[in-house]
């Protein structure tokens, strides 16, 4: 095994406890249900760990390997995941009057979408601590990865999505060699049959945040924008949120390049954008509450909004409220709107997700929650390809 002289976490703890786990075995939420993060020990590589330091390396996440979790380098799975462009949409910033937008275009991962950052050390870590199979309950995106990756890692994997999951993703997820089951229902009745299913057949289930590993992956989001904005962060963060991973990994990773004096005290605001039919993280910011009630009866066509309860939800919210953002919700009929608009003025056909983005930004405009002269980045998820077909529900 070829160790990394420096990579590996140097234990787990709960993200509600701080209770600390051994991050050398197969875990899963904490003993309180919540999720767990892999720490490492920042001050031992703050020196060798440093912007100039990485700025010549390989162009993907792997980067990044010292704030990673995978030790053996022959665990890695890697498809070409992460190190998306950073464009800068002059046109989009003018017709949304603001100073500068940037899009994050995550289509350009494997597989389409933003989920093969999170897959990539969910199944590398997994196949690195003897998992023998791995499942997940997914909206569409996060299923086609888990499949990518498995079949890279040559691990099986068992995929239950909703029946209405867009017919590409249906068929990606199939020729990716998964076991595929379709159910009448969201995809909180998908985590129930995967739950089950890793009782009785020992899979690893590999769900947003029930593992601590897909948030690794996702949290590189937050270095990259760094060294792609020349070494600062924008003014805001505008990111799409269903289980929301991506912007509680964008937030750990603020602050471990705090603590590795890559950056100050200063953070975006982050936003939170979700589906007016699927908006639980914005009725419980608007309400002042801590955690977020799930929503009944979800609906929206953007699939992976669809997310009626996120166990992230208290870590969402935390970082929303502390860096001063706002959570917003978008009818359907908007984001394809803006999907068009953002098609038109920068050549990225984005998901519904991004366009529900650009929608927020222009509704907080509106409110006074984004300025004039503010730097605003963009996360288009996915890339629009994988909705063909898809109508809006409202």
């Amino acid at each position: 095994m070829t160790h990394h002289p420096t990579a590996g976490a140097t234990h787990l703890e709960c993200t509600a406890t701080g209770e600390r786990y051994e991050s050398e075995t197969l875990q899963r939420l904490s003993d309180a249900g919540k999720p767990l993060f892999a720490r490492y020990d920042l001050d031992a590589i703050r020196d060798l760990f440093t912007p100039a330091a990485v700025a010549n390396r390989r162009a993907d996440l792997w980067r990044y390997a010292e704030v990673l979790p995978v030790r053996d380098v022959g665990s890695r799975v890697c498809l070409g995941e992460g190190w998306t462009p950073l464009l800068d949409a002059p046109r989009l910033a003018a017709r949304l009057g603001v100073g500068r937008v940037w899009i994050k275009e995550e289509g350009q991962n494997p597989t389409g979408s933003f989920k093969a950052r999170g897959m990539a050390l969910a199944v590398s870590r997994a196949k690195e601590l003897g998992a023998t199979a791995i499942a997940v309950p997914s909206a569409g995106n996060a299923g086609s990865a888990a499949a990518a990756y498995g079949a890279a890692a040559g691990l099986p994997v068992h995929v239950v999505v909703p029946m209405d999951t867009p017919a590409p993703i249906v068929a990606e997820i199939r020729a990716l060699g998964a076991d595929l089951q379709l159910l009448d229902g969201l995809i909180t009745d998908c985590g129930r049959v995967v739950r089950e299913g890793a009782e009785r057949h020992g899979w690893f289930d590999v769900s947003t945040l029930k593992e601590p590993y897909r948030v690794e992956g996702k949290k590189t989001m937050g270095y990259e924008l760094f060294e792609q904005l020349g070494g600062r962060l924008p003014d805001v963060i505008v990111y799409p949120t269903g289980g929301g991973t991506g912007l509680i990994g964008m937030w750990k990773a603020f602050d471990e390049m705090e603590a590795l004096g890559w950056i100050g005290p200063d953070r975006p605001r982050m936003v939170s954008v979700q589906a007016a039919g699927c908006s639980p993280i914005v009725r419980a910011w608007e309400a002042g509450e801590e955690h977020a009630d799930p929503w009944a009866d979800a609906y929206t066509y953007a699939s992976g909004l669809r997310v009626p309860s996120a166990v992230g939800d208290f870590l969402i919210l935390d970082a929303v409220r502390a860096s001063g953002g706002a959570a917003v919700a978008v009818p359907d009929g908007e984001m394809q709107r803006w999907v068009d608009a953002v098609g038109a003025d920068t050549g990225v056909f984005a998901a519904p997700e991004g366009g529900a983005v650009a929608s927020a930004v222009e509704q907080l405009r509106a409110a006074g929650g984004i300025a004039a002269d503010d730097e605003v980045v963009l996360f288009n998820t996915g890339s629009g390809l994988k909705y063909v077909g898809m109508d809006p529900i409202d």
